[in-house]
């Protein structure tokens, strides 16, 4: 498989390791999840943000990621830890450490990636079965990453970076 570079970057796809609120994970263990339970030679991620905010590596951005089937090629994927409430069900439970960081991070992507073109969450990439050009909750194949992705980054006026902005 070729090498992306960070020229070749068009989309940043955010995702939730959906775990419950309170469970301390780490890159490393979701790197294992994804060994053993998929068979994968890394974790599909290239980021992890952690409960406390802070951020870890995952896969290299020269790597393509394994995080969004079929949307792979010449995206990056971040990964917030949580998005389940403690009784297991899907919730933006995300620390404003873990937003702040996840701002930072996006803000950092924006400016390494020059083509960079859409932010979006993973399940922004469900498929749209009905055909009126809109993906809506009754369509998502999952709730990841438990929040509006678009609403958030237009919050934070991130959407003026994007290559076609």
């Amino acid at each position: 498989m070729t090498p992306q570079t960070l020229e070749d970057i068009h989309s940043v796809i955010i995702h939730c390791s959906a775990t419950r609120e309170d469970e301390w994970i780490t890159a490393k263990m979701i790197d294992t999840w994804h060994r053993e339970q998929n068979g994968w030679s890394m974790i599909g991620y290239h980021r992890v943000i952690r409960l406390d905010g802070a951020a870890e590596q995952g896969r290299p951005y020269e790597r393509r990621g394994a995080h969004v089937a079929g949307n792979n090629k010449n995206t990056l994927g971040i990964c917030l830890v949580g998005g389940l409430d403690r009784n297991g069900f899907p919730k933006d439970t995300f620390s404003g450490q873990q937003y702040t960081q996840l701002y930072r991070e996006l803000v950092n992507i924006g400016k390494l990636c020059p083509a960079l073109r859409s932010i979006k969450g993973h399940r922004d990439y469900s498929p749209d079965l009905n055909g009126d050009g809109l993906i809506s909750t009754t369509e998502w194949i999952k709730n990841c990453p438990c929040f509006d992705v678009q609403a958030k980054l237009e919050g934070w006026r991130l959407t003026e970076f994007l290559a076609d902005a």
